[in-house]
């Protein structure tokens, strides 16, 4: 049995929850290209995933967007190499990456409120701003 995939000090990835197939890449290698499968398509089922809690699952899915698919299984492709090895790695630190981010629940927002004088320089600055564009107008008739 391959040894777990660390995301974090307490959460790790069994490595049979990740599928891996190869397919051909277009791009650089010239005519091997066309014989050698060396683009990685990754596929981890997230919403089947035992590795995972479900607040990790939902950040997770969040974040994935348009990689996951309807049935919850997060894609990566990776066909930047030339070199099948170097595509596996890629694919698999952009899902280690995904999950590490996942992991730690965002940072809760504490409303502010704008100072006195950070309103008075935005209003300053607009008016500075609307006087110039005054300028640019066409001349008055004088008197």
């Amino acid at each position: 049995m391959a040894d777990p995939i660390m995301i974090t000090r307490t959460i790790s990835i069994d490595p049979g929850e990740i599928e891996e197939t190869f397919v051909r890449a277009s791009g650089p290698g010239g005519q091997n290209v066309n014989k050698v499968a060396s683009a990685v398509q990754l596929r981890f089922d997230l919403t089947n995933s035992s590795s995972l809690s479900e607040p990790v699952k939902r950040r997770v899915a969040a974040l994935a967007g348009s990689r996951l698919t309807k049935d919850g299984v997060i894609v990566i492709t990776s066909n930047s190499h030339r070199d099948q090895p170097l595509n596996r790695a890629e694919a698999l630190a952009r899902l280690v990456a995904l999950v590490r981010e996942g992991a730690y629940p965002p940072k809760p927002r504490i409303a502010t409120r704008p100072t006195l004088a950070s309103k008075k320089r935005r209003v300053e600055g607009k008016v500075r701003r609307g006087s110039t564009k005054q300028l640019r107008g066409r001349p008055g008739v004088e008197e």
